[in-house]
């Protein structure tokens, strides 16, 4: 238990903000794994407009602090690759 106002506050601030979090990089994962499925299925109208959504969550979490940039960007890249692949 926090001894000190601030720490209490700091403490909820946390929680807060680990919700919040965690629900952004869930969302990333979902996305991930349905431009995975769309790939896999060869639907490459559907993957370029999956991709475009999953660009636009990872970039929106840089810009909050989420995640950092190199790894935005890697993540960007490994799609794209996939992306590209479809016949």
């Amino acid at each position: 238990m926090p001894n000190i106002p601030q720490a209490a506050k700091r403490a909820r601030q946390a929680l807060v903000r680990n919700a919040r979090n965690r629900a952004a990089k869930g969302a990333i994962h979902t996305l991930t794994l349905k431009l995975w499925a769309v790939v896999d299925a060869n639907d490459k109208a559907q993957a370029v407009k999956t991709c475009r959504d999953l660009f636009s969550s990872l970039d929106k979490s840089v810009k909050r602090g989420i995640i950092t940039r190199n790894t935005a960007d890697r993540r960007k890249s490994r799609a794209a690759k996939r992306v590209a692949k479809i016949k």
